[in-house]
């Protein structure tokens, strides 16, 4: 039996795609992290601004009311500014492990509350949440990475 090592060289299927893969491979945290930050910003944009056909501040802080989340303007708030403007701090690598944290524990709670409608999301489910949080996680791990504010700064929260 043969254990694992990372210096083993595995032979690809498509060899071509080889060299594509080694160029890309450094930048798979950065596209994780921005991907992570740009999506979560028009989800913000829903609950702070009502854009993308969202219910803005009232509307949010009421169904998070009826929820079981009180004050629901101050949660409303706290979630709109986390996915808007911790959105845009991951997209630019700024705060990024404490950001992360922040999303991985809003995410658990989402999980939480949707987990009485299963797993897919197209039913309410806990899909999305979940992979949200395991996306956090992975920021949370990585850090900000080569191409962050964090790193031009010197601290990797």
């Amino acid at each position: 039996m043969t254990s694992f090592n990372a210096t083993d060289k595995t032979r690809s299927i498509i060899p071509a795609l080889g060299s594509v893969t080694s160029a890309l491979q450094p930048l798979t945290p950065v596209i994780i992290r921005v991907t992570t930050g740009l999506l979560m910003v028009p989800h913000g944009a829903q609950k702070l601004f009502g854009a993308f056909g969202g219910y803005g501040l009232e509307g949010t802080a009421g169904w998070l009311e009826s929820i079981g989340f009180a004050p629901g303007f101050v949660f409303a708030l706290l979630i709109g500014l986390l996915e808007f403007v911790g959105g845009l701090m991951l997209t630019v690598g700024l705060l990024t492990r404490p950001v992360a944290a922040a999303v991985l524990v809003f995410m658990a709670v989402a999980v939480s509350t949707h987990i009485p409608a299963g797993y897919f999301w197209n039913n309410g489910g806990f899909e999305m949440p979940l992979m949200w949080g395991l996306l956090a996680l992975t920021v949370l791990i990585q850090g900000g990475g080569k191409f962050s504010i964090d790193r031009k700064i010197g601290y990797e929260f």
